[in-house]
């Protein structure tokens, strides 16, 4: 009787353990964001997007050489930048993280219009539409905004300074 308990339990025990597998296989990478006031951004990202931050959006530029204006800024003893460079590319930071600002509370609140629409169910697919195309025109302005900025620095910074950022950056070089 032991025997057939134990034969038993020993057959059952792969399909307790599949049942549990199974069901750890369906989670959600997205459990836990469900509290989220906008499900789409994390608390760091309104932040980041609210103050003008970088957020990512520069990276085609940063990681091909091109230096961004807040990093040569924290770096300008390192990169050996002249007082009339210093200015210049604080003149370029001051107007990117301004512009980047504005955009980013406006990006925000167009994924905080986004979100209240999905969450009273009054969305349709026309207006889905359009207010996707609403959010992605303000990401690229974002993008632009940071892109933009990383660019007008090849016109600040000498080609020497530019390859001491990317080395003291860490990058390899690009290409």
């Amino acid at each position: 009787m032991k025997l057939l308990v134990l034969l038993a339990l020993i057959l059952l025990l792969p399909a307790t353990a599949g049942a549990q597998q199974a069901h750890h296989e369906h989670k959600s990478a997205y459990a836990g964001e469900e509290a989220r006031s906008i499900k789409s951004l994390s608390e760091d990202d309104i932040s980041e997007l609210r103050r003008g931050g970088g957020w990512g959006l520069a990276k085609a530029a940063e990681l091909n050489g091109m230096p961004g204006p807040s990093h040569v800024l924290k770096m300008a003893d390192e990169l050996n930048l002249s007082p009339n460079q210093q200015r210049r590319v604080r003149t370029v930071f001051e107007a990117m993280q301004h512009d980047a600002a504005a955009e980013g509370a406006r990006y925000v609140s167009l994924e905080e219009g986004l979100e209240t629409r999905f969450r009273d169910r009054a969305v349709s697919d026309a207006t889905l539409k359009g207010l996707l195309a609403s959010i992605e025109q303000s990401r690229a302005r974002l993008r632009y905004i940071h892109l933009s900025a990383h660019l007008s620095l090849l016109d600040v910074l000498t080609e020497t300074q530019i390859e001491n950022y990317n080395k003291t950056r860490g990058y390899k070089t690009p290409r």
